[in-house]
C-alpha cells in the first residue's frame, strides 16, 4: 500500500471506526503501513477535534460508552440549544414548500415542531426517526430517501436513494454537522453519511445550517457543504462581531437569540 497523506490516513481511520466502532493501533499500523508512533499522534489530534475517543491501545467513536452508537445519546446532548435552533428554523418555512431534512438530532427537533403545526409541506429526509416523527401529521407528505442502514445509526447512508432527489424541487435544506469553520464549511465525521448529504446539498435551492455554539470553530474529517453554499446560519448563542462580519461578507443571514 502506498504511503498516505495525513488527511487520507485520518479519513481511512474514520472509515474503519464508522464500520467497526473501535480499532487498535497495532492493527492500523499494519493496515495503513505507518508507524504506531505516527498513528498515536493522529489519534491524539483527532480526539482533540472530537472525532474519536482514545482507549488503551486504540480508539473508539466519541461519547458512547458501549459498543453501539446510540442516537438517543446524541439527541440528549445540548438538548435545550437544539430546541432554540429549531424554533428559529421554523420561522423560515412557508406553506407549500418542499424541504429537505438531514438525519441530525437538531433536524429531528425541527420535525417535532413541524408535527404540531398546521402547514402543508413536502418533507424529504434521510433520517429514519425524523420520517417516523413527521408521519403523525396528515398535512405533511413525507419522502424517505433510500440507502444503507448501519447498526446503531438513525440515518440512511450511501447514494442509493439519491435519484429520488432528481424528481423533486427542493426549496430549503436544513442540515447540521459535527463542526463548522469559515475555511472548511460544514463538516462531519461519518464519511458514509457525508456522501449522501453532499448530494442533498446540491439539490437544495437554499441551505440552512443548524449549528449549536459548541460546533462553531471546529472542523471534522469530511466536508459536505462549503461556507458559500449556506443561505442561513442558525445558532443558539449571540455571535462575536468578527463572526457576524464574516457571515455578512458572504451574504449569509444569521439567526440567533438577541442579547437581553
Amino acid at each position: 500500500m502506498s504511503k498516505l497523506f495525513v488527511t487520507e490516513r485520518r479519513h481511512k481511520i474514520m472509515e474503519i471506526l464508522n464500520k467497526e466502532m473501535r480499532l487498535t493501533v497495532k492493527r492500523l499500523a499494519g493496515e495503513l503501513d505507518v508507524s504506531e508512533v505516527t498513528l498515536r499522534s493522529d489519534l491524539k489530534e483527532m480526539e482533540k477535534e472530537g472525532l474519536l475517543r482514545r482507549t488503551h491501545g486504540g480508539a473508539m467513536l466519541p461519547s458512547y460508552p458501549g459498543e453501539e452508537v446510540s442516537f438517543s445519546a446524541r439527541e440528549k446532548q445540548n438538548k435545550n440549544e437544539k430546541v432554540i435552533i429549531a424554533q428559529q428554523a421554523l420561522d423560515i418555512i412557508k406553506e407549500g414548500q418542499c424541504i429537505l431534512l438531514d438525519a441530525s438530532s437538531t433536524a429531528l427537533e425541527l420535525a417535532k415542531l413541524l408535527k404540531q403545526k398546521n402547514i402543508k409541506l413536502t418533507v424529504v429526509t434521510s433520517g429514519i426517526y425524523t420520517a417516523l416523527e413527521l408521519r403523525e401529521n396528515p398535512d405533511l407528505t413525507v419522502i424517505l430517501l433510500g440507502g444503507v442502514v448501519r447498526k446503531g445509526s438513525s440515518s440512511l447512508e450511501g447514494i442509493l436513494g439519491s435519484n429520488i432527489l432528481d424528481q423533486v424541487y427542493v426549496d430549503i435544506m436544513f442540515t447540521s454537522g459535527n463542526g463548522f469553520t469559515f475555511e472548511t464549511g460544514l463538516t462531519d465525521f461519518n464519511v458514509y453519511e457525508v456522501e449522501l448529504k453532499t448530494e442533498m446539498v446540491k439539490k437544495a435551492t437554499s441551505l440552512v445550517a443548524l449549528m449549536d455554539h459548541s460546533k462553531i470553530g471546529k472542523s471534522s474529517i469530511s466536508s459536505f457543504a462549503r461556507t458559500d453554499d449556506i443561505s442561513y446560519f442558525i445558532t443558539d448563542q449571540t455571535l462575536t462581531k468578527e463572526q457576524y462580519n464574516n457571515f455578512e461578507k458572504r451574504n449569509i443571514e444569521v439567526l440567533c437569540p438577541v442579547e437581553a
